[in-house]
């Protein structure tokens, strides 16, 4: 992901700064917008683009891991495209709370990190040791309200959504029914059921997903 990201950025500034020649991929001239009109929606759609394509490219590498990294890779997924959201699709990510989201997800402001942020449950070694029960048992009150209390309940219409507005329509078959399917059989799509937990019920409640129109 980070090699993909390096490349298409790199040939933007190149391109931004005097060389010549067509751009090589669709994210390349999402990030060649970005440098053009430097908005905090415009940098998202440039670094997720880059990073689900080089989900896509690398989908055989992903499914050859351990149980534990393929779970975290859909998490991490799933949490940078709602941190797109937040900013440019402010209705699916935070319904009736949407004059908050684009605040919340703005790069700029730092906030991001928290949404991101795996390093207190995940350890410093590679690859991960336990299974996927036992990091799920660790995951602070915050990550687990996010993933299962927010995220979750809308992830279907994040991911069909993420998938026009990348133009990524492969992103679709990491989704199936509300279960993350990336590297993962539906089949063990339990793991995405919220945990019994009256923060998470409270969560549900106040945050229910718009209706589509």
């Amino acid at each position: 992901m980070n090699e993909r990201i390096l490349r298409d950025g790199c040939e933007a500034v190149a391109l931004s700064g005097g060389f010549t020649g067509p751009t090589s991929s669709r994210t390349v001239d999402f990030w060649m917008s970005f440098a053009d009109y430097p908005t905090a929606r415009a940098w998202y759609r440039a670094h997720n683009g880059s990073v689900v394509a080089a989900y896509l490219e690398h989908r055989d590498q992903a499914a050859a891991e351990n149980e534990a990294e393929r779970f975290f890779m859909n998490v991490v997924l799933c949490r940078v495209l709602y941190s797109h959201a937040l900013v440019a699709a402010p209705r699916i990510s935070l319904g009736w709370l949407r004059p908050l989201a684009p605040f919340l997800g703005d790069p700029r402001l730092g906030m991001t990190g928290i949404f991101l942020q795996l390093s207190r449950v995940l350890p410093d070694e590679y690859p991960l040791g336990e299974g996927v029960r036992s990091y799920l048992d660790a995951e602070l009150g915050f990550g687990r309200l996010l993933d299962y209390g927010v995220i979750i309940p809308r992830v279907q219409q994040l991911y069909e959504w993420s998938s026009h507005e990348l133009a990524a329509p492969g992103l679709l078959d990491c989704i199936r029914d509300g279960a993350l399917t990336y590297a993962w059989p539906f089949e063990d799509r339990d793991v995405w059921q919220p945990p019994k937990s009256l923060i998470v019920q409270m969560a549900h409640r106040a945050l229910r997903p718009e209706r589509r129109a």
